[in-house]
Formats: structure tokens, sequence, C-alpha cells
């Protein structure tokens, strides 16, 4: 398959040297005493007063040298282990939205760990989808157990691999000893880490955080898989030209990255990115527009110029509901992505830019995720699919309908939908007269009202309860 390319030659370098002298001279503001002692000890000059750390160019080329080209997500359930860009496009849900729309009353409120399990059941049997990042929050947490109560029914009802983040190091420790219980030990968890983590150490502009930081030097330290994405907001918290936008997330990945090969060269990575143009009419955050798949697009190209996978949360929409701007926003935003070779899209389940997940939309766009990867497969091309001989069988006015080769074929040359409706108008009004949103969420219950084929055995549940009082259920249930 041929990509798509923003960037004519030449260009990558400019945004790369610009993104250099940006850090050199602007420097970035690391919160975290600890970063600032690892960039100072590897050459970069700090400004204590200020927080700011300024990275020489030599620093930042020496540490290019050690970025890898690959990064693995590992389930509970190793055939669902998937490495980018080998295995692109990884699907995966876009995660932390505080509200849900109620399935049964189509009303918003606030989400549960009880609807974690279920999107984590939901995720697990739906083919579309290769990786649960925690799609909501848990409103229903116990003190103390913030992101306990996501990862455990997160964990606990999907055998693909389990995405999120942490709020501090104490958080991260407790999620980190829930994932060894689950693996069977903390040995055999450092073998087959079951969870991928998500820092959003970078804050535009130029900004790196405490927490994120930290927990990203931690995760790194041990080889634990995490990476950071960056989100800079043009307008808001980047430039109002998209080149500019670019420029700045560019340096920020830069800073993150590096940060990341001094702390451990060769450290898996992957460059993500959520970098959007906000209305200025409003000031409204709006990740569904266009412009955030251009972007997506020219940060992929970045991280081909870098030889790192690429990746990001492209296909969100602003759209409440799932009517045509959630539907139009999604697919322009996730197909502009694949053209520029992204290699892993969080997409998935959110409406009303990140605020509110959908259990019709989280079927919908996993039907989307299979478009996406009929898409990068192609034409295929071959002599064989030519199909020069099975031509010729069927000859002038001939139907290829009873041929040997349609039925060979049949299930492999084109995408079956399970949402989408194939049907006469007249038969899709027998049958009620269902949209798209209707259907999917008649999926959504038929998948969460049958068995759940990755709950834990009792016996690894009973250790978790022992170690871990007053847990949320995890139960999925529709």
């Amino acid at each position: 398959m041929r990509y798509a390319e923003l960037l004519e030659p030449g260009e990558s370098e400019r945004i790369h040297d610009a993104s250099e002298e940006l850090l050199e001279s602007v420097g970035i503001q690391v919160r975290s005493e600890k970063a600032r002692g690892i960039f100072r000890r590897h050459g970069c000059r700090v400004d204590n007063r200020s927080g700011v750390v300024r990275i020489p160019r030599a620093v930042v080329d020496q540490y290019r040298q050690t970025f890898v080209p690959t990064f693995t997500f590992t389930g509970r359930d190793p055939a669902f282990d998937k490495t980018i860009p080998d295995d692109s496009p990884v699907i995966i849900t876009a995660s932390s939205a505080p509200d849900i729309i109620d399935p049964a009353t189509g009303k918003l409120r606030r989400a549960t760990s009880a609807d974690i399990a279920n999107i984590a059941f939901l995720v697990n049997e739906l083919p579309g989808y290769d990786v649960f990042s925690t799609s909501t929050l848990a409103h229903d947490a116990p003190e103390g157990q913030f992101s306990l109560a996501r990862f455990y029914p997160a964990l606990k009802n999907c055998l693909k691999p389990v995405r999120g983040n942490t709020t501090d190091m104490k958080d991260l420790q407790r999620v980190l000893e829930l994932g060894a219980i689950v693996a069977g030990g903390q040995a055999a968890y450092r073998e087959r880490p079951l969870i991928t983590h998500h820092c959003c150490a970078a804050v535009s502009p130029l900004t790196l955080d405490i927490n994120s930081t930290e927990s990203m030097i931690y995760l790194t330290e041990r080889d634990l898989p995490c990476y950071a994405t960056v989100a800079p907001n043009a307008g808001m918290t980047a430039p109002m030209t998209l080149l500019g936008t670019l420029t700045l997330g560019n340096a920020e990945f830069l800073a993150v990255a590096i940060l990341k090969q001094m702390v451990k060269p060769q450290s898996p990575n992957i460059y993500a990115s959520l970098a959007t143009v906000a209305d200025m009419r409003t000031g409204s955050y709006a990740p569904g527009g266009i412009e955030t798949g251009i972007l997506q697009m020219a940060h992929s190209q970045m991280a081909h110029f870098y030889n790192v996978p690429s990746g990001g949360y492209i296909g969100l929409s602003g759209a409440h509901c799932n009517d045509a701007q959630s539907g139009y926003e999604t697919g322009m935003n996730i197909t502009a992505a694949m053209l520029g070779r992204t290699h892993m899209f969080n997409t998935g389940g959110l409406l009303s830019s990140l605020m509110a997940f959908d259990y019709a939309k989280v079927v919908i766009d996993a039907e989307m995720g299979l478009m996406l990867k009929r898409l990068k497969r192609g034409l295929e091309f071959s002599e064989q699919r030519l199909a020069l001989d099975v031509i010729a069988e069927a000859g002038h006015g001939g139907s290829y309908l009873e041929l040997a080769h349609t039925l060979e074929n049949m299930r492999n040359a084109a995408l079956t939908p399970g949402v989408a409706t194939r049907q006469m108008r007249g038969n899709w009004e027998e049958n009620g007269r269902l949209d798209a949103s209707a259907r999917a969420l008649q999926e959504a219950a038929r998948i969460l009202s049958a068995d759940n084929p990755a709950v834990f055995s009792p016996e690894v549940d009973a250790r978790i309860r022992q170690r871990f009082s007053d847990l949320v259920a995890g139960d999925a249930r529709w």
C-alpha cells in the first residue's frame, strides 16, 4: 500500500531542525526535580530557579540514535499480543471519559467500574479492537483506589492488552502489584507485562509535569512499557498555524523521548499525538475537526523520519450522539491517519469531545477498525488475484455466482459488516427501521448477555481481593 505524505522532501528535516532550535534556545520547563537531574547529568543546561532545561542539538542527535522501531502491547493471552508497526493498524479504545450515555435510558450519567467491566468484555469480543484502554473513569471507586477501580475490571474482563494511566507513584505501584498478581508473580509480570502505561508527561506549551514524568521514569527504569502523548491545541496552547503546532508538538515529543533514552537507551516508545485546532468562535475543544487528521498525518510522517512507531488519539468527535457528524468526523480522520501511515489508533466509543462514552459507538467504531484493517490490505497484488482464468471461465455475459472461485474467496475479498445495513428498504422497514446506533446497541446487548470467556479464575480473584480490601466487584453485567 502506498501512503500519503504531507511534508515534501526536506521539510521533515526542517521541522526537526526547528524543534531542535526550540529545545536548545527556548528550552522546556521541567517541573520534576528528578527529571531535571537526569537532563543535567546528560549534558543539558538546567536553570534551577525557573526549571527550564535547554537541550543542546548534539544531545538530541546523540540520543536519537538509540530510538527503537517497534513497540509491543502484551495481553493476558499471548494470542492477542500486538507489535507495531508490523501488526498495524492497531485499534485501541479512546479513554478516560468521566461520563457515559446510559444504554437503558439514553441519558448522560457518571461512569462506574461496572461500565469499565462491560466495555472490557465488549472489546474482548469485538474483533475490530486490539487493545483495551480504560474507556471511562470509575466514580464508584473506594477512597485510595482511583486507578485500581479501573484496572481491576479491565483486566478481569479482557484477554487483550490493557492500557491506562495512573495519578501518582503510589497509585502506579498499586496497579503494578495488581498486574503481578494477575500474571502469577513479579517475575512473570516482568517477562510479560500485561499493562501498557500511558503517561501524559508533556503539557503544552513546552512543559513536563511532575507525576506523569516521574511515573514514566520509574517504568522506563524497570523495562515496563510506557509512552506519552503530546497534545498541542492551536490557538490555545500552540501557534495558530498547523505547521507551528506540528513543530511545537514535535519538540515536546523529542524532549520526552530523549528523557526516556537517557534513563534507559533503546527503551521502546511511540510517537503519539493528539494535536488539535481550537474553535476560536467559542474556544471550544474540537478533536473532530479535519485539522486533527491533517496534524496526525504530519506527526506520523515525523515518526517515520525518526523510525519510531506512530499513533495517537484520532477519530474522535464533538457530536453528542451517533449522528452524521459523529460518523463523518470519525471516518474522515481515521482514514486520513491511515493514509498517513499511522500505526496505532486511539479511537472508539467516545462522544462529546472525549467527555462521554457510548455503548453503541464503541461497536460502530469497532466496525470502522475492521474497515481500516481491510484498507491496509489493499488490493494484495498477485498474478493469481488477476483471476484471468476465472474471467475466461465465466465468458461473455456469464455469472460468477456459481463458480468455485467465488466460494473460495468470498469471506476474504470483502469485509462483511455487522452494523451497517445492506438490506433492501422494504426489509429494513419490516425489521423495525433501526438506525446504525440502534443496531449497534443490539449487538452490544447480545455480546454482554453471553458468557464471558475472559474472567479471572476464582483462585486469582481471591488473591487479588485478599490483597486489596473493599475492591469494586468488577463484573460485566448487562
